[in-house]
């Protein structure tokens, strides 16, 4: 179990610390602000590293642009490291021509494994994946993948180019990564990214038309996620569904149709040690996008998509208009500890896997992204 919770927010950087001496169900006791970081700005991505315990924090920062900051283990002070950088983008890009080769958003961070000490994965608006050595001092954009010729028919998914959101990187192998793009669905490698190949087999997207929803390379993953035990396992919250995959992204298959909750959404996460559990925040498709209802809910299956219930127990269940982002949903390494931030700053926590839930704030910005660490 984890003492720490990173939010992300528009409003700058938010480490929480869990109060000393909690039992279960202590309520919105549990958490209290410890610290805060980059006050004002908007932090789209942050990371904490688990091979040597530093804290990454991707910035946004509109005309002044992109910027990156690692803060080492046991230091207080942030240093400014390199954010990646595009190539110079040749006349009439073949793939893209109405692409620029500029660096807009970091929207994910990953670390390698555990037998690659210093390497860092970072997922970008425009598209690219970028890969660094060094601890961020400096990146590579993995042309294999920007290279392929698929991305001529990637797309935005709510943002006006498409974005790498999701890096599953293969426990077992770190040389095996798999990526979810909106829109240009999933796409694996397993030597390092010197070549991918599409892994959306299954998912579909009623948005096209007939003949093209099946099509591999145009599906809109909201995000994409790995069980820690069981890697082989994947779970995804797609724009059209819930899908499942059990031989690593190679196929996938649709769940909770009979669910008599909206399978559209944003957030995934995984049970680290169950494959079989996974929770999901439904919301209102596809222009609305708000609670079903305007009272927010938390889906969960333990049966690996067979079944799913709506947990609602400590959430706003009356005129609530809050939205979880692709990585607003995070759980803990013990399973059972989850914590979720809205677009209207609305903040739970819960210590017993979802079954009820514990308002910390509704004061703060904006909340991106949640993380345990």
């Amino acid at each position: 179990m984890q003492d720490r919770a990173l939010l992300g927010t528009r409003k700058g950087l938010f480490e929480l610390q869990r109060c000393k001496g909690n039992t279960k169900g202590s309520g919105n006791h549990s958490w209290q602000i410890a610290a805060s970081s980059f006050v004002g700005d908007p932090v789209t991505m942050m990371l904490s590293d688990p091979r040597d315990g530093s804290l990454y924090v991707a910035l946004n920062l509109g005309h002044f642009g992109v910027k990156l900051h690692r803060r080492d283990a046991g230091a207080s002070d942030w240093t400014e490291i390199a954010v990646p950088a595009y190539p110079p983008q040749p006349p009439g890009d073949p793939a893209k021509p109405d692409v620029a080769w500029k660096l807009s958003l970091i929207w994910a961070l990953a670390a390698g494994g555990f037998d690659e000490a210093g390497v860092l994965w970072a997922g970008t608006l425009p598209g690219g994946l970028f890969r660094s050595n060094d601890r961020g001092d400096s990146w590579q954009l993995v042309e294999a993948l920007w290279n392929v010729p698929g991305r001529s028919e990637w797309f935005g998914g709510g943002y006006d180019t498409p974005g790498i959101h999701s890096i599953c990187v293969d426990p077992r192998d770190s040389r095996h990564v798999l990526v979810g793009i909106s829109c240009g669905g999933a796409w694996v490698t397993r030597d390092g990214g010197a070549s991918w190949a599409p892994s959306a087999a299954g998912m579909r997207a009623s948005y096209m038309p007939p003949e093209r929803e099946d099509d591999q390379n145009i599906q809109d993953p909201h995000r994409i996620v790995q069980c820690g035990v069981a890697p082989d396992v994947l779970w995804c919250q797609h724009h059209n569904g819930i899908w499942r995959s059990t031989d690593g992204g190679a196929n996938w298959l649709r769940q909770g149709q009979n669910n008599t909750v909206s399978d559209f959404g944003f957030a995934v996460a995984v049970h680290p040690h169950d494959p079989e559990c996974a929770w999901f925040v439904p919301a209102q498709a596809d222009q609305k996008r708000i609670p079903i209802d305007a009272a927010l809910s938390v889906s969960r299956t333990r049966d690996g998509g067979q079944s799913f219930e709506s947990l609602r127990s400590g959430l706003p269940q009356t005129h609530c208009y809050d939205l979880i982002y692709r990585h607003g949903l995070a759980v803990d390494d013990d399973g059972q500890h989850l914590m979720m931030g809205s677009t209207s700053g609305g903040l739970w926590s819960s210590d017993d896997g979802g079954d009820s839930w514990h308002t910390v704030s509704t004061t703060l910005p904006p909340i991106y992204a949640v993380q345990f660490g």
